[in-house]
């Protein structure tokens, strides 16, 4: 009978190889014991082409990341109010980029970064759609709000006024005087009457020559038109004759309801051959395109006074139109009341008096020069001053009452109101 339990296999039978105990001191028994070993890394991935690889992808999100917060902040700064507390005009001159602009922007204080301008003007597809002119940048307004003013091409508008009756020389001087406008006057002065009136409307930068240009071919293409719907039979044997005496007109009165009628006045007397006998003629031919100073009065003597444009002197009508005429004179000329007065004198009142007589015009002379009087006789007692005139001094003439009434000669006439 075998006893051994190890050969039985039973419980506490213990294996048939072991490893010796060794006996742990209590520091030892508590000591951890180490943990399984990570595995060893691969060639491949201790390879060059890994660690690049893995430096341009963190490279790269650290970019994205970066860009991300750029545009965060530079989209905040494109649109929140901008660093003008006042505002100001910008102007923007023809074939000017983006970069230029943006580095006068930030100049001028308008924008507190040309690059973020620039950026974010190129980022929205605008990068060529910037237009030249002047501009009204308002206060606070954003980097976007200026783009898009300037994308839209709304510029300040400037103004040019060239009124009825001026002569050329005058028009001109108004156009010399604009300080919005650049570039050199002509050397030669366009004739006579060849400007039109008209306001023309403008933006800072546009030269004088294309003001000129534009009221030279507004005159022409308006004279034209209307010439070509003149009334039959005219006394006028051309278009200067045309231009000529509605300059005439526009120079006799400013009252739209007297034009055709003056009109019909002085076309009456050229066709029966009469002298046209107005002031503005005598005017013109002293003084030219400078015109009357403001305080000259027109004086007996200067009716007498030997001029190619002398109207009390000359035949007919004067060698050039003496002002530019606007389109209500040029209809007035080229379709005239049909009636057959020959004369008309100031009614004192700012307007005038027609007749159709000699005797009926005398008569309207002397009421006026009786209302003349009148005023004179209130304004000295105004004033309270009295003095004795010296009856060799040369005094101004009637205005509107030359002929006749004046001792001029048969053929009547009348100096209409002198302006």
């Amino acid at each position: 009978m075998n006893t051994n339990p190890a050969s039985n296999g039973e419980l506490g039978q213990r294996p048939a190889t072991s490893s010796p105990i060794v006996p742990k001191t209590a520091s030892e028994a508590l000591r951890p014991e180490a943990g399984t070993p990570p595995p060893k890394r691969s060639r491949a991935s201790r390879s060059q082409l890994v660690v690049f690889m893995n430096f341009v992808i963190s490279s790269v999100m650290l970019m994205v990341l970066a860009a991300g917060v750029a545009v965060y902040f530079g989209k905040q700064e494109f649109t929140e109010p901008g660093p003008s507390a006042n505002g100001d005009t910008f102007l923007v001159k023809p074939n000017t980029g983006v970069q230029d602009i943006a580095d006068q922007l930030e100049r001028r204080g308008l924008v507190s970064d040309a690059r973020i301008f620039r950026l974010g003007v190129r980022a929205f597809g605008n990068d060529s759609a910037l237009k030249a002119g002047e501009y009204e940048i308002k206060p606070r307004a954003s980097m976007r709000d200026i783009m898009e003013l300037l994308k839209s091409g709304k510029s300040v508008m400037y103004s040019l006024t060239v009124p009825e009756g001026l002569t050329v020389e005058q028009a001109l001087q108004r156009i010399a005087d604009e300080t919005a406008l650049s570039g050199d006057m002509p050397a030669t002065i366009p004739s006579e009457g060849s400007l039109a009136t008209d306001t023309l409307r403008f933006t800072r930068g546009a030269t004088r020559q294309q003001m000129i240009d534009k009221l030279l071919a507004d005159q022409k293409k308006l004279v034209d038109d209307v010439w070509q719907r003149r009334a039959p039979d005219l006394p006028l044997a051309n278009v200067e004759e045309f231009v000529t005496l509605a300059s005439i007109v526009e120079k006799e009165t400013g009252k739209s309801d007297e034009r055709s009628r003056v009109a019909a006045v002085f076309l009456n007397r050229l066709a029966k051959g009469m002298r046209l006998q107005s002031d503005p003629t005598i005017i013109y031919g002293l003084f030219g395109g400078k015109g009357k100073p403001a305080d000259r009065p027109i004086y007996q003597s200067d009716i007498q006074k030997q001029t190619p444009y002398n109207t009390y002197l000359i035949s007919g009508l004067p060698p050039t139109p003496i002002a530019n005429p606007g389109r209500a004179a040029l209809e007035a000329v080229a379709n005239p009341s049909k009636t057959d007065d020959l004369y008309f004198v100031a009614d004192g009142n700012g307007g005038h008096v027609f007749a159709a007589t000699l005797e009926e015009h005398n008569e309207n002379v002397a009421r006026y020069r009786a209302l003349q009087k009148k005023q004179a006789d209130e304004a000295a007692k105004t004033i309270n001053t009295s003095g004795a005139g010296d009856g060799n001094v040369d005094k101004p003439a009637d205005a509107g009452a030359a002929g006749p009434a004046d001792g001029g000669d048969d053929n009547g006439g009348d100096a209409g109101a002198a302006q």
